[in-house]
């Protein structure tokens, strides 16, 4: 199964860090989150992908392009007009990267890289900002079994400020940053029939638009919950809680070794 992301918005919320790469290529501990991303979906299995550019899209590229160089120590002789590499350590995976314009819409993006698709095989779906500790394997078994066009993944964000219990003036209770108020959001991490690509208009078309809404007045949208570690990474106070995660060793999202 491949996996397609959507790795090609302008990031305006972050522009802190988006102003000089793309959003995707921000890092977490070193890595781009996409890097984060692929990795979660890979320890369940799925490693062939397909990355949707746009803005600044060949920083992306030059990063999988060199990725063996640096990911390996490296001879380079120049009597011979050639490297040699040593212990390399890439991933096995493989990636497509697929232009998909500047100024296009999710859903364009995606109806522009269907035919990197099978047109017989489901496909997982998700944004290039996001990290989680889903169960990748769990939620392709969820969509097989209800049959319908599209899965997506249902979360409860996380709130942004500290709540209280008041007793009159008296503070009885204090959470930091608790669940806001139990509604659910899209969380994205998406199954897909290929099918639904026939649903996307044009590049001006948001996923999250007609596609999504007319896929749920069919009777054609299931909901995978998922009540675990779900952060998206759309700010830089976003960017700086999931460092510090990482950097003292309580990254939920890392499920590998």
């Amino acid at each position: 199964m491949k996996a397609v992301i959507l790795a090609g918005g302008l990031g305006t919320r972050i522009s802190e860090e988006s102003q000089l790469r793309p959003k995707p290529m921000i890092e977490i501990g070193g890595r781009p989150i996409l890097w984060h991303i692929m990795k979660i979906y890979a320890h369940h299995g799925v490693a062939d992908f397909v990355v949707c550019l746009g803005y600044r899209g060949y920083m992306i590229k030059e990063y999988f392009a060199n990725h063996v160089l640096h990911n390996s120590d490296v001879t380079i002789d120049f009597r011979e007009n050639k490297l040699i590499y040593h212990g390399c350590h890439t991933e096995p995976w493989s990636v497509t990267l697929a232009d998909t314009g500047e100024a296009t819409n999710t859903g364009g993006r995606l109806k522009r890289a269907g035919h990197f698709l099978a047109r017989d095989q489901p496909f997982c779906m998700t944004y290039g900002d996001g990290v989680a500790d889903i169960d990748i394997t769990a939620l392709i078994a969820f969509h097989t079994k209800h049959g319908r066009d599209a899965t997506l993944t249902a979360v409860v964000p996380r709130g942004r400020y500290g709540a209280l219990d008041l007793d009159n003036q008296k503070v009885t209770r204090f959470l930091e940053k608790p669940p806001g108020d139990h509604s659910l959001v899209n969380g994205g991490f998406f199954v897909l029939q290929p099918s639904v690509l026939d649903r996307i208009a044009d590049d001006d078309t948001s996923w999250e638009g007609d596609p999504l809404e007319n896929l749920a007045q069919d009777g054609q949208l299931m909901a995978f919950r998922h009540t675990g570690f779900w952060q998206p990474m759309d700010t830089l106070r976003d960017k700086n809680a999931l460092e510090d995660l990482w950097h003292t060793g309580a990254a939920p999202w890392k499920l590998w070794s």
